[in-house]
């Protein structure tokens, strides 16, 4: 039996990362996943093609936003089959890139699927039919998630969709209803209003993005109230059946009022589940959670000295950013170093329009843990450049330590928030305060201005918002909020 230095199970952002480094720090490689190239679910079937069609989603609302500055392009024409072929040439570019630097540093990439024997013995059943079994001294557990499915929905439809066969975009419905207000059903249903389907979201929760802080969400929502035909929170489903060409759903609201609608196709978007199915952790020692996680230390270590569990299988959130950089924690520890994957701040981001992103603690955590804290907010109709673009639906908010006036979290939503949030988030990681934030100069006209005004309005002195201190409907100047 072949023995290898390190098998890395699952090759999405966590894996090939991990995967990547390892061969780069010297060690022997061997990178397991059923696709033909590196790239996961992320790359495959999440991050990247519905970010490619979330852009389409946004020149579609820029140009018909156009309008107000006096200029018409005319109503858009789709042509599906290019808008797919360009998603997958995405995807096709982004997934070949990674199997040329999969060769490149010489790592053996195996096409196929792998189940654990023991603590230190897997079996590999190739994607030529073939099984051959391999030892290992390390192994990383990488296989991400699942869509999690409507609890007793028995439906065979192709009116019934998840976020996987979404993406392909088959044809442009009529109606949609979208189960789950979280990200990922907000982005799908954003993309399908934008082409021209009327969207209803139903979430059982009193609002939408529930990991978000209200004042972000309820921004959002204001905007998705335009562009959806509705947005049900306090609402359960109870049933879909079919009905003809449409999909008949059962509704039961807060006051246990029950409704039915029609829908041509239904979205489900509940969430996702760790894939531990077939892996055969059961032959090892490895302990999971009452969620199903993988359980891990800081080390990303699991109960088994040489196994080791990264990115969504290793527990909340669920995020590739995430997945990459434990999956490098693991591997600097297997090659001897001392790391441990403890991040002051995890970037968020909800790629909807407008974005709305987050990092570190946020004012909900603050008030249910009982931290106090200091909010500062910085409203983007006082901002020059979100008028320029016509973009004022937009919000900075950033959390302080009032007594070290230390930035602890920060959110954002607006245009661009998701790549405005990242000087946030090295702010929280640096152990920066608002005076650094305050003295930092930031070019202007432009929206990260907003960042550095919100450490203003902390003191009280943001150039471009005036309220007397006495004010009670002003901004809470370093109002101490328990």
């Amino acid at each position: 039996m072949e023995k290898k230095q390190l098998i890395i199970i699952g090759a999405g952002p966590g894996g090939y990362a991990a995967a990547f480094l390892a061969a780069d720090l010297g060690i022997n490689v061997t990178l397991i996943d059923k696709e033909k190239n590196p790239g996961g679910v992320c790359l495959y079937r999440g991050c990247i093609p519905s970010k490619a069609l979330l852009h389409a989603a946004e020149l579609i609302t820029s140009a018909e936003d156009a309008v107000s500055f006096g200029i018409n392009f005319g109503k858009p024409s789709i042509d599906l089959d290019k808008l797919r072929s360009w998603k997958n040439e995405v995807v096709t570019k982004l997934t070949s890139g990674l199997g040329q630097l999969t060769k490149q540093r010489k790592i053996d990439y195996i096409q196929g699927t792998a189940k654990f024997l023991s603590n230190d013995k897997i079996e590999v059943s190739f994607s030529d039919g073939t099984i051959n079994q391999f030892e290992f001294e390390n192994a990383i557990i990488a296989t991400g998630s699942s869509v999690t499915n409507f609890p007793g929905l028995d439906l065979n439809s192709d009116k019934l969709l998840d976020s996987t066969t979404a993406l392909d975009i088959k044809d442009i419905p009529g109606s949609m209803l979208v189960i789950g207000g979280g990200y990922i059903g907000l982005e799908l249903g954003t993309v399908y209003a934008s082409l021209g389907t009327k969207v209803s979201v139903v979430e059982m929760l009193p609002r939408i993005l529930s990991g978000a802080d209200p004042d972000l969400a309820a921004v959002l929502q204001k905007s998705l109230a335009k562009k959806f035909a509705s947005v049900m929170t306090d609402t359960k489903v109870k049933a879909i059946v079919e009905k003809g060409k449409a999909l008949n759903v059962s509704f039961e609201d807060k006051e246990k009022k029950s409704f039915d609608l029609e829908f041509d196709k239904v979205l489900v978007s509940i969430g996702r589940r760790p894939d531990t199915k077939g892996l055969g952790l059961e032959n090892t020692d490895v302990k999971l959670d009452q969620k199903g996680f993988v359980q891990t230390d800081i080390s990303r270590r699991s109960s088994v000295k040489n196994i080791f569990a990264i990115g969504d299988i290793a527990g909340e959130p669920m995020l590739a950013h995430k997945a990459s950089h434990e999956g490098r924690v693991a591997v600097e520890v297997i090659n001897g170093s001392k790391a441990a994957f403890e991040p002051k701040a995890i970037p968020a981001v909800v790629f909807t329009d407008p974005e709305v992103a987050w990092a570190g603690l946020t004012e909900t955590e603050a008030k249910e843990k009982g931290i106090k804290y200091s909010l500062a907010k910085f409203p983007w109709a006082a901002s020059g450049r979100a008028m320029t673009l016509g973009r004022t639906d937009g919000l900075t908010k950033i959390i302080f330590d009032p007594d070290t006036e230390r930035i602890l979290g920060i959110g954002i939503v607006g245009s661009s928030a998701g790549d405005l949030i990242s000087e946030g988030v090295l702010a929280i990681e640096m152990g920066a305060n608002a005076t650094d934030l305050k003295l930092t100069i930031h070019p202007h006209p432009t929206l990260s201005e907003t960042i550095m005004e919100s450490a203003e309005v902390f003191f009280g002195q943001s150039t471009h918002i005036y309220r007397p201190k006495n004010d009670k409907y002003a901004f809470r100047w370093k109002k101490l909020c328990n």
